[in-house]
């Protein structure tokens, strides 16, 4: 009933949000008739209650053009392959005379969409050829899609993998490190001709018994039904996933707020001052945040629960005994897929210890194809996105993937 009340709030309050919305329009003739000072006041009002929501619709990636060497490229997207709960999207670039390596960016499945990491696929494609596993939104799968759970991820990325080919690598940031790391076990153990030449794991949970943040005490501090009673609901009548069994992604979303909810807070008093003293661009850069963070996914129930108690309850895959469809799940099969492990020295969420781990697992791979880099002032964004990404660790990768295609 939570989610069936969530929504018709939503829906009661678009109205005041659809007026906000109108006066913005009709505040821009107010404005031209010379009533810019005291529209600013209004304006700012009118905009953080336009603002006043969440959103369950992947935001644009919006990129159109990288820089390759010293020459703008043009960018599209295309679909190379549509699957019930997710689509292999590519970063396609026609006029490179040189073909660029082949790299999977495995998008974290956890109640925002792939293009949090806008940014991070922006960087790569400078000098490779970027897919992403765009995730649905479970709430808009329907019913006759099936079950989706934590083995079904793991079958996800091995298909991308194989649609790629041959000589891909691939990049997995956050939550599915684990699945893509017992991805290549998998595959590495089956000789697979698609297994990638490398793996880049960025602030992954592959053994959350290292250290404890308040995420990970979170997921033990109550029991599995615990979750399934409390967190799982169903999708309203009116949406195309109508009667599945989800993880609402605004129940997440509220989750992660409350962490730092004063930070939140003052955010947005700084963007109605902002707004009301002209700084648009300070304005636009909160305003493109919380875009983008106010961008819910829900997750399917299956796969939620599969991944509290498999990653971050029994940490199974650390302890050797995560299984896939009953069979054993064996890091050190993998024995030519190179390995880089990234991890930010101030992360809360995954922290320092927890995506080396990987290491020990990998047991047989040569010193000579392992690579861990440990960013100073970063914390989990900082990972994958701003200027340490961009200067310091996309370097890293980028040498990695040069030294073994």
């Amino acid at each position: 009933m939570l989610y069936h009340a969530y929504q018709a709030y939503a829906d009661a309050t678009e109205p005041f949000r659809a007026m906000a919305r109108a006066g913005l329009g009709f505040g821009r003739i107010f404005k031209a008739l010379g009533g810019d000072y005291l529209w600013r006041d209004i304006a700012a009002l009118l905009e953080l209650t336009a603002r006043s929501t969440m959103s369950h619709t992947r935001p644009p990636f919006g990129i159109d053009k990288v820089l390759v060497g010293n020459r703008e490229v043009a960018v599209r997207e295309e679909v190379v392959q549509s699957l019930p709960f997710c689509n292999l999207l590519r970063f396609a670039k026609d006029d490179i005379a040189i073909a660029q390596p082949k790299m999977l960016v495995v998008a974290p499945l956890s109640g925002h969409f792939a293009t949090l990491l806008r940014s991070t696929v922006e960087t790569l494609s400078r000098d490779h050829d970027v897919y992403i596993t765009d995730w649905k939104n479970a709430r808009d799968v329907p019913l006759s899609a099936g079950r989706f759970g934590f083995d079904d991820y793991v079958d996800y990325v091995i298909r991308f993998l194989e649609t790629i080919g041959p000589g891909g690598h691939l990049l997995a940031v956050c939550q599915p490190c684990v699945q893509a790391l017992a991805a290549v076990a998998l595959m590495a153990e089956d000789k697979h001709p698609c297994q990638p030449l490398s793996m880049t794991l960025m602030a992954g949970p592959i053994d959350t018994r290292i250290s404890p943040t308040k995420v990970n005490e979170l997921a033990t501090s109550h029991s599995i039904d615990w979750f399934r009673n409390n967190l799982i609901h169903s999708v309203p009548f009116r949406l195309k996933g109508s009667g599945r069994k989800v993880y609402p992604g605004f129940i997440q979303l509220f989750a992660f707020m409350s962490m730092n909810m004063d930070r939140h807070v003052n955010a947005h008093r700084e963007l109605y001052f902002h707004l009301a003293n002209g700084r648009v661009e300070q304005a636009e850069k909160i305003m493109s945040f919380y875009d983008e963070y106010f961008a819910v996914l829900d997750l399917p129930a299956e796969f939620y629960i599969e991944t509290v108690s498999k990653v971050f309850q029994d940490a199974l895959l650390a302890k050797g005994e995560l299984t896939y469809r009953g069979r054993k799940v064996r890091p050190s099969a993998i024995h030519r897929t190179a390995l880089l492990t990234v991890e930010g020295d101030k992360d809360d969420i995954c922290a320092v210890g927890q995506t080396a781990a990987a290491h020990d697992l990998c047991s047989t791979l040569r010193p000579h194809l392992r690579r861990h880099h440990l960013q100073a002032g970063v914390g989990h964004y900082g990972t994958f996105s701003g200027k340490r990404w961009n200067g310091q660790i996309y370097p890293q990768i980028r040498n990695l993937v040069l030294a073994v295609s």
